[in-house]
């Protein structure tokens, strides 16, 4: 039975998505990369329906780049995986939804990214 037990809770784990193990609200300031001006913060939060989402805040900007996207990386390594859509603008707020299959607590940088040229173009701690 309690092997059984631990199956179940595998599943619900899954079912509902890795960002379960990721708890409240986070917040990063960007640094450029690759020779390029990238500088405001952002903030990731839970929403009430249980999905999270990033947000790049008023103060964002980005210097100009071909098909800047944002996502996840870890120790330098920035993660196609974590590919949740291209910049809608080069500076301001803006928000994108964080799949369900996107573990946060594998991760320790946001990226601004570069698919054309695969390079960091901002990067900010995931504290």
């Amino acid at each position: 039975m309690y092997k059984t037990l631990i199956r179940l809770a595998a599943v619900a784990i899954l079912a509902f998505g890795a960002n379960v193990a990721f708890a409240g609200a986070k917040t990063g300031s960007f640094h450029g990369a690759s020779n390029h001006v990238t500088q405001g913060d952002y903030t990731i939060s839970k929403q009430s329906d249980g999905s999270y989402v990033i947000t790049l805040e008023d103060n964002f900007s980005l210097d100009g780049a071909p098909d800047p996207s944002v996502g996840f990386g870890k120790d330098g390594k920035y993660s196609k995986a974590t590919y949740l859509g291209n910049l809608k603008n080069l500076k301001g707020k803006q928000s994108f939804a964080i799949p369900a299959s996107v573990d946060l607590s594998d991760f320790n940088e946001v990226y601004i990214w570069c698919a054309k040229f695969t390079v960091p173009l901002g990067v900010a701690p995931l504290n």
